[in-house]
């Protein structure tokens, strides 16, 4: 008994009649007539009657049709998940904490309209976190602001970032037209924690450079650095991305780097991870996602 013989029988039983299932499944009517007759005979069991020139099924073809029809939809049903995994599965992705809110959400509306079907997955995290979720498995994709730290982990750039200096209205370096790391370092700094990924590429920067730097403030929230600042607290160093709606609410003085300080949004992923055509459009997607132009 095979998963052949089951989807002649369903067919006869549906259609009542030998001739017209065979027509539906493309076979000699001979081939149908042969697989109902193993099927009885596998059994030991009458599943049709045979009236005149028709059939009729039994009691027992009854029974033996309510199993059938769900072992056989049960299969289409894998036929159809597993050969369109991409469009009715789902992806998983990560984010650290920039990426997933100010430009996953855009990238999110735009996937969905071409994978409606899909279930998309969203985990927001710092990079790190995001790093070992992809070594976990427990992710497919991941979007940090940094280089990946583990071997593992493949990057692919997909978008620039500049770094850009953050001053109250009233400062003194307020009215330049831009700043050097040395001019901003002559004041009170105010930075995000350690471990974070533009803490770790502004530390990165200084270091280079030979600037020791001892924050006011440390902090994980972007929004408190930059009320700090508006206050006249001190002076930051923070992507523009997370700062563009206070700069164009003139919140605070958007300063850009005399040498420019830009870095690379990544997407990342495992190097053993098979890359369905799903991932592949979302990475395509990514690359050629725009965010709106910056504040001049």
């Amino acid at each position: 008994m095979t998963l052949r013989h089951m989807n002649i029988f369903v067919s006869v039983f549906e259609k009542n009649s030998i001739t017209k299932a065979a027509d539906s499944l493309h076979l000699a009517q001979p081939s149908v007539s042969l697989a109902i007759k193993e099927l009885e005979e596998y059994y030991g069991i009458r599943l049709f009657d045979r009236i005149g020139r028709g059939i009729c099924p039994t009691e027992t073809g009854k029974e033996f049709y309510s199993y059938a029809i769900h072992i056989v939809s049960l299969f289409d049903e894998l036929e159809q998940k597993m050969k369109n995994w991409d469009t009715v599965g789902t992806l998983r992705i990560g984010a650290s904490i920039t990426i997933g809110t100010h430009i996953l959400p855009g990238l999110l509306i735009q996937y969905e309209k071409a994978f409606p079907d899909l279930r998309i997955e969203v985990t927001i995290n710092k990079s790190a976190t995001i790093e070992r979720l992809i070594l976990d498995n427990k992710i497919d994709i991941g979007l940090i602001e940094n280089q990946p730290e583990q071997a593992e982990i493949l990057p692919v750039p997909f978008m620039k970032d500049s770094l850009c200096a953050i001053v109250p209205n009233n400062h003194p370096l307020a009215g330049q037209p831009s700043v050097t790391l040395e001019e901003l370092a002559a004041y009170p700094f105010l930075m995000r924690e350690k471990g974070s990924a533009g803490r770790e590429i502004l530390d990165a920067y200084f270091s280079l450079k030979n600037i020791s730097i001892h924050p006011l403030w440390e902090s994980s929230s972007t929004q408190a650095i930059v009320k700090g600042v508006s206050m006249g607290l001190g002076v930051a160093v923070l992507p523009y991305l997370l700062i563009q709606k206070d700069v164009q609410e003139r919140n605070i003085r958007y300063l850009p780097f005399t040498a420019p300080l830009q870095r690379n949004l990544n997407i990342i992923y495992h190097k053993s991870k098979y890359l369905t055509p799903n991932m592949l459009s979302f990475m395509e997607l990514c690359k050629s996602y725009e965010l709106q132009p910056e504040v001049p």
